[in-house]
């Protein structure tokens, strides 16, 4: 079943696409949603127990922070391509979809890998030590469904992984610069009270641009992977850096809230 421009304005009580923030297609036989990509400013789609078998209309939807997709059709972990194109997505519903099994440990890794800023995915939260596994043993989605298809007959196949060549040089503060809610997060877990808003500095907002968060992560990739080739010595060498540069942020922040 193919949903129209009529079922979407019915149901979010809007007088134009343009306009409708949130849609709740719940259970409605659903199998094409290429209206959505006539949806810029939604917010919030819920499209569980469909027969979606393809995101690609949801690529368009550029304001989306939550989406609900469970117990649909969608058979790969491909699909994910679609949604990295997604700025602001915060919350992912995508369990009890046959891309998700059987090694749902490895699912979860793959979604973050491709997804590092999701606060939320399959009704749990995420941490930030997810996060950081997934960058190794998560797979990345570097092409949409259709060319890894074609990989899969014989083409040459696109490249998964991030290599150092893609790693662009930043400054050490693009590098700590986290969005409030971000910091705060930390803080919080170090036993530290949050900082207020006028403590940050005028350049961040709550949403990092996504740029930014991309360059940020090829440079975690990077790290990560140069880490294997170090021996016993090298590692903790590496160690005792972080641990001094941690204690020295720690030291700065503590002394900013006296």
């Amino acid at each position: 079943m193919k949903l129209t421009r009529k079922q979407v304005l019915s149901r979010a009580k809007a007088a134009e696409l343009e306009s409708v923030r949130k849609l709740n297609c719940w259970g409605s036989r659903l199998t094409d949603i290429s209206i959505c990509q006539e949806l810029p400013n939604i917010e919030v789609m819920t499209l569980s127990a469909n027969s979606i078998s393809t995101l690609e209309p949801i690529s368009h939807c550029q304001n989306l922070t939550e989406l609900y997709l469970r117990k649909n059709n969608l058979s790969s972990l491909a699909e994910l391509y679609y949604l990295k194109q997604l700025p602001r997505l915060r919350i992912l519903w995508l369990s009890e979809n046959p891309c998700c099994s059987p090694d749902l440990q490895k699912y979860r890794m793959t979604v973050l890998r491709n997804l590092p800023d999701l606060q939320k995915l399959d009704n749990q939260a995420v941490t930030a030590e997810e996060v950081s596994c997934a960058m190794t043993e998560g797979e990345e989605i570097a092409a949409p469904p259709a060319e890894l298809l074609s990989a899969e007959n014989g083409s040459p196949r696109p490249t998964t992984g991030h290599t150092c060549g893609e790693v662009t040089t930043e400054s050490e503060n693009d590098l700590l610069n986290f969005s409030m809610e971000e910091t705060n997060k930390i803080r919080e877990q170090l036993g530290m009270k949050p900082l207020p808003r006028d403590k940050f500095s005028p350049f961040l907002s709550p949403v990092e641009p996504y740029g930014n968060r991309k360059k940020k992560n090829n440079v975690l990739n990077a790290i990560l992977l140069l880490l294997k080739d170090l021996d016993a010595e090298g590692l903790e060498v590496v160690q005792r850096t972080a641990e001094n540069r941690i204690h020295q942020l720690q030291r700065k922040e503590i002394q900013q809230d006296r």
